[in-house]
């Protein structure tokens, strides 16, 4: 059914006007300063967009969906993760693929695509994790990323003995990357000095919640993108710093940067909002914060928004990763090392961002729209399909009022986890109406469309 979306303010990245919006054929076809609603095809909906923002569809680069964890997986499936994404706003998802050591990629992927297709009500790409990188592996990446449509991996130096790579194996793995213009997405941290402060912890009887974030400071994660970005240095490889958390770590990817370093930084909701305080609460309470890196001193919070505003830090993600907190973030009461690591958050992150970034003037709009759809885009290989308002880009259309006043709470929310993380919070701003290629698939916070409307999303490589 071809839609109108008439006499809203459509800001991008760049832009900022006041015109209609014609899709057909899930393609935005024109954009004129008024579409005459009568010339059109029969049946074609529309949507009266008066005093309401029109965005371009959000994305969301880093989410976890089917993710094992100790003998148990996140909550989320796709038709759970993919309508709380499309009520808070957010299109497209990227999601971490993420093997265990001794899974061939290929059989991976596979498992990771079969749990998306057919079910995702949202499109959606994958990050594909090299967390082995024999000859085996290392054809298998090949061919993921240049016959599947899937040009990033994503690497752990954290992690040890499961995800972690070697350094000898980091070295190669970026050398063909740089050779096949993949970009590679990376949890910086440093895999043997978080298990040796862990093991040390623990041993002195610090098995609280409280104690995740002593076990793995702000100097290891910030050793960690330094230590990325000397291999990138060496490599000439892409390189995109996932849930960047505090300013030691930015600054590290800010002067690989000035060194010439082909480097991007990426910021989550949860670090721009919360602070460690949050995982020392009584009562094991601190648990449904746990994430890694874990939230930090809220004075880093300044630098992240202040960059964001800068744009010096490109996207803002969630790293969404929902564990039940009565079933399964308990599985760590006798050591914090046993928590499933996440904070659940995909639902909430655009109007997180607009509440405490858009409103209190830490950013603008454009901005706003840049890290949380533009940058993406562009990064991925996805641009201009996605990311912008154009013609000829997918119908990915967000009508956004953002007056609109409520309170966060798990009764609400569309993802399948037992707790929200921002329970009783008052946030401005709602997803009034959202659109995938055309298709209306939320209304007012909930999900109204078609759930098996979600496509793979086949990617070119382009960081050469």
């Amino acid at each position: 059914m071809p839609l109108l979306i008439k006499g809203g303010r459509i800001i991008t990245a760049t832009d900022d006007d006041r015109a209609d919006i014609y899709c057909e054929s899930e393609t935005i076809t024109r954009i004129e300063p008024s579409i005459d609603a009568s010339t059109l095809a029969p049946g074609t909906e529309v949507i009266d967009a008066t005093g309401k923002l029109v965005f371009p569809g959000f994305i969301d680069p880093h989410v976890h969906v089917h993710l094992p964890f100790m003998g148990t997986n996140a909550k989320d499936d796709w038709e759970s993760v993919s309508r709380a994404a499309l009520a808070g706003g957010t299109t497209t998802l990227i999601e971490m693929v993420c093997p265990g050591p001794d899974d061939e990629p290929m059989a991976a992927f596979e498992t990771w695509l079969g749990h998306a297709k057919g079910t995702a009500a949202c499109d959606f790409t994958f990050h594909m994790s090299a967390v082995r990188f024999d000859d085996l592996a290392r054809e298998q990446l090949r061919e993921i990323a240049t016959t599947r449509g899937i040009p990033s991996f994503k690497v752990f130096l954290a992690y040890k003995g499961a995800l972690d790579l070697p350094d000898e194996h980091l070295f190669s793995l970026l050398t063909m990357a740089k050779e096949l213009g993949v970009i590679v997405t990376a949890h910086c941290e440093n895999a043997e000095l978080v298990d040796a402060m862990q093991r040390a912890l623990i041993s002195e009887g610090k098995t609280g919640p409280e104690w995740h974030e002593p076990s793995r400071p702000e100097c290891v994660e910030a050793e960690g993108v330094h230590h990325l970005a000397t291999f990138a240095e060496l490599t000439g490889a892409h390189i995109y710093t996932v849930h960047t958390s505090c300013e030691a770590a930015v600054r590290a990817g800010l002067e690989a940067r000035a060194r010439g370093v082909n480097i991007w930084i990426e910021a989550v909701a949860p670090h721009l909002v919360l602070d460690k305080t949050y995982a020392e609460k009584p009562d094991f309470e601190g648990a449904k914060y746990v994430m890694s890196p874990p939230l930090r001193e809220k004075r880093n919070q300044d630098c992240l928004w202040n960059q964001l505003r800068a744009r010096a830090i490109s996207t803002i993600g969630t790293d969404h990763a929902p564990f039940d907190f009565k079933a399964q973030k308990t599985m760590g009461r006798d050591a914090f090392t046993k928590i499933p690591n996440g904070i659940p958050s995909v639902q909430e992150r655009i109007d997180l961002v607009h509440t405490f970034g858009v409103r209190t003037g830490r950013l603008d709009y454009h901005a706003f729209v840049d890290a949380c759809s533009t940058q993406a885009a562009r990064i991925f290989g996805m641009y201009p399909r996605k990311g912008t308002i154009r013609a000829g880009s997918d119908g990915d259309i967000v009508m956004y009022d953002p007056d609109h006043e409520r309170t966060l709470s798990v009764d609400t929310s569309l993802s399948a986890v037992d707790y929200n993380a921002y329970e009783g919070w008052k946030v401005t701003g709602r997803a009034e109406v959202v659109t995938v290629r055309g298709k209306v698939q939320a209304r007012e916070g909930k999900f109204v469309g078609e759930q098996t409307h979600g496509r793979l999303l086949e990617r070119e490589p382009t960081h050469f």
